[in-house]
């Protein structure tokens, strides 16, 4: 099973943790969908728009990669969340912890510019190697916290998440 069994959040909204089958289902139902609603019930999506990121979530199950086992991910870990400290270790802070795929905390390190990356990336690959294709999956892994962004801060996070989901249309 993918998720936890208790609601949470990120930042100030809502994180729909119920759990799913597959990763696709969480990532498309819990991840995706909700958001894409919030948008286009306040009006900035248009059906257009909504169309697209339905399209990626009906294909969700072909472009997820391998299938592989839920792992612990972190769920909000951008640059912020990662302390380097003196001693060469990173600390992780202010997790949204649920069972997902291990290739989202990558991509959102990736999308909001944390550093050290290849220090994570080669750890990551000692100790789990990436599945084949996983640098084609990154835009896919970020379209939730993009769609968060959008819907907390507006800007544009939209246009950018609709960039990214086209990429897979």
């Amino acid at each position: 099973m993918v998720g936890r069994p208790a609601p949470g959040w990120i930042g100030a909204a809502h994180l729909d943790n119920t759990t799913a089958l597959t990763w696709a289902d969480f990532y498309g139902r819990r991840r995706i969908a909700p958001y894409v609603r919030q948008l286009r019930d306040r009006g900035d999506l248009d059906a257009d728009g909504a169309a697209v990121f339905d399209r990626v979530v009906d294909r969700l199950p072909r472009l997820t990669g391998p299938a592989e086992p839920p792992a612990r991910v972190h769920g909000d870990l951008w640059g912020g969340n990662v302390l380097w400290c003196a001693d060469g270790e990173a600390r992780l802070i202010d997790p949204a912890a649920h069972g997902g795929h291990r290739e989202t905390d990558l991509a959102m390190l990736r999308l909001f510019g944390a550093t050290e990356l290849d220090t994570v990336h080669a750890a990551y690959q000692e100790v789990a190697p990436f599945a084949a294709g996983w640098r084609r999956r990154i835009p896919l892994h970020q379209l939730h916290p993009l769609l968060v962004h959008a819907v907390l801060f507006r800007g544009s996070y939209l246009e950018t998440a609709l960039t990214s989901a086209r990429i897979y249309l």
